[in-house]
C-alpha cells in the first residue's frame, strides 16, 4: 500500500537563499530513489523559513529503505548545517475507514 511522508523543516533565517539549492539537490536524489512517486514541496507564503516536504512511496518498506540510507551514505550535512532546529517527519498510509 502507498505510503506518504510529511517532512517539516524550519530554516535558518540567514540560510533561506541558500537553502532552496540545496533542497532541490537533495530532492532530486529523493525523487530518483526507488520506490518514490513523487515529491512536493511548500514553502510557507508568511514565514519561508518553513519549509514542507510532502512524499509519496510504492510502500512503507520503500520509504524506510529510503530512510535507511540517508542515515549511512546518503546522509545531508550540507542541509543539517541550515536547520534551526531538528526535522520533523510523520509516515503513514492514507486511512479510509475515518
Amino acid at each position: 500500500m502507498a505510503s506518504t511522508a510529511i517532512l517539516e523543516l524550519r530554516i535558518k533565517p540567514e540560510s533561506v537563499d541558500e537553502s532552496s539549492e540545496v533542497l532541490h539537490r537533495i530532492l532530486g536524489e529523493t525523487r530518483a530513489f526507488d520506490g518514490c512517486l513523487g515529491v512536493t514541496v511548500i514553502q510557507d507564503s508568511t514565514d519561508p523559513t518553513h519549509v514542507v516536504a510532502i512524499e509519496e512511496w510504492e510502500s512503507l518498506e520503500k520509504d524506510a529503505a529510503y530512510r535507511a540510507w540517508r542515515a549511512g551514505d546518503g546522509a545531508m550535512p550540507d542541509l543539517a548545517a541550515l536547520l534551526a532546529g531538528p526535522p520533523s517527519l510523520t509516515v503513514g498510509e492514507a486511512r479510509t475507514d475515518i
